[in-house]
């Protein structure tokens, strides 16, 4: 499609923000089930209902603007959520993986935030100013949720990876010392 005014622009990306929106809460679920922080899954299992809300609103203005909210696929999302699955398949340690549940969630919140402030200037210099009302609650939302990401990142989820990457070096370190004793001393106690 030909794009040739802001409007068929605006229009194009807050389909984009609804496709991308429905696809969070495809993802959300699997997200949550795979946390293991009970602050983390809190923090995801309310992101899923706001993200509820936010297809709401992106419907409202497509309402208002009598075009459907379907029609396009946003493969940034795509490529952001298929980030996080992958992470999930590793099956990395439970800490570890919640650090990077984190930064996973943090860059689809980037993402997110960058198409909302888009929207929500274009809505104003369209002279939407309702549709921009909503879209800034939107974007307050994505904003709180990726501050309160910080937070748990920061004053737990990061360090108690932290701590368990250094109990697995010295597990790894008990293991080399007991296969070195085991070479040097001779096969004693190892049959």
């Amino acid at each position: 499609m030909e794009m040739e005014s802001l409007t068929e622009l605006y229009v194009d990306e807050l389909k984009d923000l609804w496709s991308a929106e429905t696809q969070i809460t495809k993802a959300l679920p699997k997200i949550i089930k795979a946390a293991t922080n009970p602050k983390l899954k809190k923090a995801f299992n309310v992101h899923l209902k706001q993200t509820e809300r936010h297809i709401k609103r992106l419907e409202r203005i497509c309402k208002e603007l009598n075009e459907s909210p379907r029609g396009k696929k946003c493969v940034g999302m795509e490529g952001l959520i298929k980030e996080g699955v992958e992470l999930i398949k590793e099956k990395p340690e439970p800490e570890v993986l919640d650090a990077g549940l984190i930064a996973a969630a943090q860059h689809v919140e980037h993402y997110e935030m960058a198409g909302y402030g888009c929207v929500r200037t274009w809505a104003r210099q369209l002279g939407e100013d309702r549709q921009a009302e909503l879209l800034q609650e939107t974007l307050d939302e994505e904003e709180q949720t990726d501050r309160l990401l910080t937070e748990l990142a920061e004053s737990e989820i990061n360090i108690e990876a932290e701590e368990g990457e250094g109990a697995s070096a010295s597990g790894r370190a008990e293991a080399a010392e007991v296969e070195t004793a085991g070479v040097g001393g001779g096969r004693a106690g190892m049959m």
